[in-house]
């Protein structure tokens, strides 16, 4: 059974966590104990509701406010096909988190309040998918019983986000009116849409494909540990762990060790414990080569056509995630995969409006949340690929060298 990882995002009170509810209890995915625990803990149970926001509301703080501040990940199962819900806040404080909950998503639920229709976080959750190249887009139209489920005021939603999904490329963009609360167009397709004739919502889930977006030809591996046992049975042993993110590894192919830009051969392949002939993305595995050369954790092991750019200056746009400003000249810690390096921010070319979807001219620094086009320099060479030709080696993060706290995302270009 094929495994989906959906995200749902929007603006705050859209209705997020309640959407995700509602889907877990109509599609009866809650345990007894975990039904009676929110039954208990609802605030409406007096008037016999039940407060379905906070299966994934779990923090204090969140259900205090009402509000959802951190990522929450549910998992459940139908007869076709297994889920991962990652339920990300909608306020602008956090997101950050949202970013973080969307970088391996195949499918984004974007919540539309039907009273307000496209404000601000809408376009700037759909500026993050269209940035983390998230395939498949739903906009979700929420709580149309509140309109009295008004066609006009759907299509005027609609046509109001074509503009922005076109704006942003955005290719796969369903449409779908539903109201989380009363369970309208959750699992099943309601009744009080007499004018659409489309999907439920889990039936979108259930019938979405796939995108094997893995690149079968070029190889990247970036070793995370070397295995050097020096024991008496493998006393010459020299292993590299690490896990494939693209391509196929085969017994006698061609590796470049990167950034150094040594060539030798592998000489076994080693999964789970076993000896193999070859190896493909996702699998973890070992190689042996045929050379003793300077190998260490963060080098990448390529094969394949088109090898990576390797250079010390490169440009990037970046989701700042610090309540402390980028300003250029900063120096800050550049992860890719287990490969780290110092660098430095050398200039902001420019920041996204998210309100215009325009470029506008260099800030001078970047706050919290802002999405700017950067330029970076690295004390050494950095092998990356561009994030929008092979995300899995081209998107890395910026860490604070003092505090190791994570203060940026970057897709390189």
């Amino acid at each position: 059974m094929d495994l989906l990882r959906f995200i749902t995002a929007g603006s705050v009170d859209d209705g997020k966590s309640t959407l995700i509810g509602r889907l877990l209890y109509d599609s009866k995915s809650i345990l007894v104990d975990q039904l009676a625990a929110l039954e208990q803990q609802s605030k409406n149970k007096a008037a016999g509701e039940i407060d379905l926001a906070l299966l994934t509301d779990g923090l204090r703080a969140e259900r205090e406010q009402g509000i959802t501040i951190d990522v929450a990940y549910k998992y459940f199962s139908t007869a076709k096909r297994k889920f991962i819900i990652a339920d990300a806040p909608g306020h602008i404080q956090y997101t950050r988190n949202m970013v973080t909950g969307a970088s391996n998503a195949n499918l984004i639920i974007i919540l539309v309040d039907a009273r307000n229709g496209v404000v601000e976080q809408t376009r700037r959750h759909s500026i993050i998918a269209s940035l983390l190249n998230i395939p498949h887009v739903v906009v979700a139209i929420n709580k149309m019983d509140l309109v009295d489920y008004s066609q006009d005021r759907y299509n005027n939603i609609v046509i109001d986000y074509a503009e922005v999904a076109r704006t942003l490329g955005l290719k796969d963009v369903t449409y779908l009116p539903i109201s989380a609360l009363k369970g309208d167009n959750i699992v099943e397709r309601s009744t009080s849409f007499p004018w659409y004739e489309g999907p439920s919502l889990l039936e979108l889930l259930e019938n979405t494909p796939l995108d094997i977006d893995t690149d079968l030809e070029r190889g990247r591996l970036s070793v995370q540990y070397v295995i050097r046992p020096q024991t008496e049975e493998l006393h010459d042993y020299r292993g590299y762990a690490g896990k494939i993110t693209s391509g196929i590894y085969r017994k006698g192919d061609t590796v470049a060790v990167l950034p150094a830009g040594l060539t030798t051969r592998i000489k076994s392949i080693e999964v789970g414990g076993r000896e193999v002939e070859e190896a493909f993305a996702p699998q973890s595995v070992v190689l042996q080569l045929e050379d003793d050369i300077d190998i260490s954790r963060g080098d990448l092991l390529v094969t394949g056509p088109n090898p990576p750019k390797v250079e010390q200056e490169f440009q990037a746009l970046l989701c700042w995630m610090d309540s402390k400003a980028l300003v250029p000249g900063n120096k800050y810690i550049v992860q890719l995969g287990s490969f780290r390096v110092r660098g430095a921010v050398r200039d902001i070319e420019y920041k996204l409006d998210v309100n215009t979807l325009e470029n506008l001219p260099s800030p001078g620094e970047a706050g919290l949340n802002d999405i700017v086009k950067a330029t970076i320099r690295t004390a050494s060479p950095l092998p990356f690929d561009a994030y929008n030709d092979l995300a899995a080696n081209g998107g890395a993060i910026l860490i604070d060298e003092t505090s190791f706290v994570t203060v940026g995302a970057l897709m390189l270009q």
